[in-house]
């Protein structure tokens, strides 16, 4: 075992790093083969974070990292340890309700993923042993079982097909849970297996565990008594991924070869990690000025009061004890540096972090209870999985979004066709023997038609050239067309028992356009196709060869044989890909149909065919035989063979199909793009049709320029893929960046510029190349160049990726300079990892599942409900929670100034300013309740304005409303009230026969007075920042104010038993019997708030007109500075009330 562990150390076991063997069955090997039993994981699935055991210790740990955490930790022990003038309990129990709600909260998520693993773990497999079918749970799954899985299951690990219960040895899946298609997919056995499973020999030999769904590469050793094994070549096709569902086929019997942790599926799940919003980074940079003010004031104190002794005589009232007189000077002068922070600590506001976790927790209702979220067909609305990232809603720079399920409904529909130059278009209520509906030509008359012969031939291609499938199914109007119903009434009533599944969501719909004009395709048995024509006769054709589509060739062909004997060659693709291999006389009079629907946001395919004569039928078989056969380079083998084959076509046609769009998609692609953000489309799906999405989403027009970064283009020119993947990068980072004019200020789009609209396009396999080249400084140097390119181009769009890809894109543009917030949407499994890796997450209640809405923070129904949790939502949580976290610093800044000022007055005695229930009890009662209700219900614009104009939400990007600028403005505002009440008070205090019997007020008059002026103060300064009032507004401003005054004569009107010290005995009271107090109170709160309202008095106009005007500049969009449409947002009076669309 020793040798073992160094060999693995040290490299000694690099040959069994690369592969693994698996033994099918768990049966040994014949006895000229060495046997060492591999060790595997089991199949469980943990996503939880904590245990048990951990919670605790983890979970402190975490908390603690928060600097206000750690910091009253500290304190709380300084106050038990030393002898300070303030209670423990003051410091310790606001510390102890915040830790105890967080640990609550975060143990009842993970208490959540808990339980969906073990749902996960116990779910009950069938596992073939010895011949008995013996039912598990799926935890104790081990690589070599053979499972059993049936129709409509989800496969519980990575299995090896060996067995299906087709008879051509197939089964179809559905992989919408990993890559967000929901089309059907045909996988094949690894070999036509004889004997019954439970008899059979073999091993199998793979390579080691890797997150890339389309590939996979293996070996099967199949063992026949004592002849050589039988090797047979395994790809992609022979494996079924975890997460996928086995669709069409009754059952199916699989080895495991990959389990738990190990399987593709886990290894593209991301980790939930804990996030922060921007805000609470604003925060913890603000409490460290804070701390910065704190120690300094109390290491000033500390100085002052040992240089004040040396001046002054120990007075004869307050002697030192012998304790004190022999304790060591420097620890009595540390103890008073440390008593002098219990003092001033209430500068770091503790409750602001209670008031903050309840804002965000009671103002994520509001999102749930909006009834423009609800959704009718399904009786839900929004969820918000995570309360605490609300405010980064509103701070949104890049939105990454799916494709499948999340932009488009993924349910295609057949618009038009185009006949040898002549246009074809569908018209209810038409004949469908007539023919079709014709309108004009490109060169023809109007009413002008191909010839019948080559409509039949169309039609026939397009019954012909696909891989769909016939299902049979109950539900007699249901086609299953990519796992979503879609009726058919043109069908008659014996083809409406039947459904279709296909390779492709756009097959289908072929299939249906042809079926509209009276070529039906009844199915495919025993490789004979066969299709109803116009006459209701039956052609039958045999099936001979697909040539499978494949993103770098962008076409499909088959060949058939029909009982005429002659054998034809169906072809159908992307028009790029079709004209360089027809007859160019036949081109042009397509191509204009082809633009026209381009332009329109359709998926356009052309159609062609040819005639292979017996000759040249022989040798491709042949060719394609042996090149599938190959071990080695099958897929450029492959590659050969089909562009031999596919030339000197003839043009037939083409077609539009409408991909349809999520109900105001284009819409919201619009306000986002409006409101300042980058839009960039991450999907798995093929690039034409994830390029027609983007036109029909409106990220792509006409007039943008696209700069594509594919295999396709890496392979143009002859060169390596590398020396060409660094001429492309350099070639558009001069014409996106070098080339480009200066953005403007203000201007954060590209496409704000005229004429540079770029967008930029690149496949899974070319950012593998960029993200990972050979050496570390190229790599750096694409990484760069990649980010420049793309935040200049008005989106981009990612096509072929890869769920784990998808994280990776997110993740570099998170990381990239200026650390720009970003947002992810989708609905899908394969979504997840870059739904946990982006600042906020977005899951779509969708029809592929609902992974993705589990692992978001916040889950929406549709797409278009995205445009109002952002500029609505995102837009007034940011505006409140900025506003609550600088008046909280305000409010305590003004709150220990006076106090801080009085210890010049008394000897640096550490002398409380305020009674101990007046510390308490300031930012828990007296303060706590306005700003918690103005940061739940302030509405500064109307929601209507702000869906109306996207644009307001620039003005709050970038966090402006907590940048240091703001900041130091707040806390000059606090210095200086504080200053104001100090001195204004002294002021008063000059003459202290204040009351009419001539008695004088002492220090808890002086105390309570400052306190009185500053309760108000502070509470009408809201008053006059908010601008949307409700009832319950009212209700707490002036309730507060109220409980203030029966508080204080409430506590000092009575005598308590258990207070050593009555110091507000009548203080209060007879506060209140000075006219001297009652005028200061009132000229003190006057004079603090008279400089605010009088400079927005004298720089903002008011009444009607300056109303009308500023509803006129919003609606076109007026030009303001950034400055002028921000200053309201953050120093707000009630004379912006009148400027101010509500």
């Amino acid at each position: 075992m020793l040798r073992r562990t160094l060999n693995r150390w040290f490299g000694g076991d690099e040959g069994r790093v690369d592969n693994r063997t698996i033994y099918v069955g768990h049966k040994s090997c014949p006895p000229n083969e060495a046997f060492i039993p591999p060790k595997f994981c089991d199949n469980r699935i943990v996503s939880s974070k904590y245990t048990v055991w951990n919670f605790l210790p983890k979970n402190l740990f975490e908390q603690f990292r928060r600097i206000a955490n750690f910091y009253f930790l500290i304190i709380f022990l300084v106050q038990v340890i030393v002898d300070t003038p303030t209670s423990p309990v003051t410091s310790g129990l606001p510390l102890f309700f915040v830790i105890t709600v967080t640990a609550i909260k975060q143990g009842y998520e993970d208490w959540l993923r808990h339980k969906a693993d073990r749902e996960v773990n116990e779910y009950l497999v069938t596992v073939l042993e010895d011949g008995q079918r013996i039912r598990k749970q799926s935890a104790k799954i081990k690589v070599g079982d053979i499972l059993e899985v049936e129709e409509d299951e989800t496969f519980p690990c990575d299995l090896i097909l060996l067995k299906s219960s087709r008879e051509d040895g197939t089964c179809f899946v559905t992989t919408a849970s990993l890559d967000g298609e929901s089309n059907h997919k045909t996988h094949y056995t690894a070999s036509d297996i004889e004997s019954e499973l439970h008899c059979i020999s073999a091993t199998i030999e793979c390579e080691q565990p890797q997150p890339d769904l389309y590939k996979f590469a293996g070996r099967m050793h199949i063992y026949i008594d004592s002849e050589e094994p039988d090797v047979r070549s395994l790809g992609p096709e022979n494996l079924l991924l975890k997460g996928a569902n086995l669709k069409n086929t009754q059952k199916i019997c699989g080895v495991a070869v990959y389990t738990g942790m190990e399987t593709k599926m886990a290894l593209n799940y991301q980790g939930k990690s804990q996030k922060r919003s921007a805000v609470e980074k604003s925060i913890n940079a603000f409490l460290l000025v804070y701390l910065f003010i704190l120690v300094s004031k109390a290491f000033v104190c500390t100085t002052l009061k040992y240089v004040w002794q040396t001046k002054h005589d120990e007075p004869w009232y307050n002697e030192k004890t012998v304790k004190e007189k022999d304790t060591n000077q420097y620890l009595k002068m540390f103890t008073d540096f440390l008593s002098f922070m219990v003092l001033f600590n209430f500068i770091i506001p503790v409750s602001m972090y209670v008031t903050v976790e309840m804002q965000k927790f009671l103002g994520s209702f509001f999102i749930t209870w909006d009834k423009d979220f609800y959704d009718a067909e399904i009786n839900e609305g929004a969820l918000v999985n995570t309360s605490d990232l609300n405010e980064e809603l509103g701070q949104v720079e890049y939105v990454f979004t799916d494709k499948t399920g999340t932009l488009t409904q993924n349910n295609m529909e057949f618009i038009e066709c185009c006949i040898d130059g002549f246009q074809y278009k569908h018209r209810e209520g038409a004949s469908e023997l007539d023919g079709f509906c014709v309108t004009d030509g490109p060169v023809n008359k109007i009413q002008q038609k191909a010839g019948r012969e080559k409509e039949e031939l169309f039609l026939r291609a397009l019954c012909l050239c696909h891989t769909v499938k016939v299902k049979e199914s109950t539900n007699h109007n249901l086609d299953q067309v990519d796992g979503l119903g879609v009726h058919e009434e043109v069908l008659d009533s014996p083809q409406k028992e039947k459904g279709f599944i296909a390779s492709s969501p756009d097959e289908i719909a072929l299939v249906k356009g042809a079926m509209r004009y009276g070529f039906t395709f009844l199915g495919l048995e025993s490789k004979e196709m066969k299709i109803l024509n116009r006459n209701k006769d039956v052609e039958t054709y045999e099936l001979l060869h697909v040539l499978n589509f494949d993103p770098v060739r962008r076409r499909m062909s088959v060949m058939v044989r029909p009982k005429t004997g002659e054998i034809l060659l169906f072809c159908k693709g992307a028009d790029s890909s079709i004209f360089p291999r027809v007859k160019q006389n036949e081109v042009e009079s397509i191509r204009t149909h082809v633009e026209r629907n381009a332009i329109d946001g359709y998926r356009t395919l052309c159609v062609a065919y040819k005639l292979l004569s017996a000759e040249e039928y022989a040798k491709v078989d042949a060719d394609l035989r042996e090149a599938r056969l190959a071990l080695q380079d099958r897929d450029e083998k492959l590659m050969a063979v089909y562009n031999q084959v596919e030339t000197e076509m003839t043009l037939i046609g083409a077609t539009a199909v409408e991909d349809q769009l999520q109900e105001e998609a284009a819409q919201t692609m619009e306000a986002l793009q409006g409101a300042g953000m980058k839009v960039w489309v991450l999907t798995g799906d093929k690039m034409e049709t994830a390029k027609s999405t983007c036109y029909a989403c409106g990220l792509f027009t006409k007039h943008t320029e696209l700069l594509e970064l594919t295999l396709r283009t890496l392979e143009d020119g002859g060169r390596r893929r590398e020396e060409r993947l660094h001429d492309l990068m350099s070639e558009y980072h001069k014409k996106a960046v070098q080339d480009a004019p200066p953005v403007k200020s203000g201007i954060t789009r590209s496409w704000s510029v005229a004429g540079n609209d770029y967008g930029f396009i690149i496949d899974g396999a070319s950012l593998s190349m960029v993200l990972s080249t050979s050496s570390e400084s190229n790599s750096n140097c694409y990484k760069k160049l990649f980010l420049e390119i793309c935040k200049n181009c008005t989106a981009v769009l990612c096509c072929r990726m890869a769920p784990l890809q998808k994280a990776q894109i997110v993740r570099l543009v998170k990381n990239s300079e200026g650390s720009p917030i970003t947002l992810s949407i989708g609905d899908g499994a394969n979504d997840v990892s870059m739904i946990l890796e982006a600042h906020v997450g977005i899951g779509i209640k969708g029809k592929e599942g609902r992974q993705a809405a589990k692992n978001s923070d916040y889950a929406i129904i549709k797409l278009k409900h995205l445009k109002k949790l952002l500029l609505a939502h995102g837009h007034l949580y940011y505006v409140r929670i900025a506003h609550l976290v600088q008046y909280f610093f305000y409010k305590n800044l003004c709150f220990i100034l006076p106090q801080f000022l009085y210890q010049f007055f008394c000897g640096f005695s550490q002398q409380p300013l305020y009674d101990a229930a007046y510390l308490t009890m300031y930012n828990i009662c007296f303060t706590s309740m306005p700003i918690l209700a103005y940061s739940l219900l302030e509405q500064h614009i109307c929601i209507e304005v702000l869906l109306e104009n996207s644009t307001l939400y620039r003005e709050i990007a970038k966090n402006a409303m907590l940048r240091w600028k703001l900041f130091l403005y707040w806390t000059a505002l606090g210095i200086f009230h504080g200053l104001v009440f100090f001195f204004g008070v002294r002021f008063l205090f000059s003459n202290p026969a204040l009351q009419d019997n001539g008695q004088v007020f002492g220090n808890w008059s002086y105390g309570t007075i400052v306190f009185t002026v500053l309760v108000f103060t502070v509470t009408l300064k809201l008053s006059l920042d908010t601008r949307h009032w409700t009832w319950i507004n009212h209700f707490v401003i002036w309730g507060s104010l109220a409980f203030y005054v029966f508080f204080s004569f409430f506590w000092g009107g009575i005598i308590w038993p258990f207070l050593k010290h009555q110091r507000l005995y009548f203080v209060f009271a007879n506060m209140l019997s000075s006219v001297s107090a009652w005028l200061v109170i009132i000229l003190l709160i006057l004079l603090s708030l008279l400089p605010e309202i009088l400079l927005v008095v004298l720089r903002k106009p008011r009444g009607p007109h300056a109303r009308k005007k500023k509803r006129v500049e919003s609606s076109v969009g007026g030009p303001q500075s950034p400055q002028s449409s921000a200053r309201p947002l953050l120093m707000r009076t009630f004379s912006d009330e009148s400027n101010t669309v509500i």
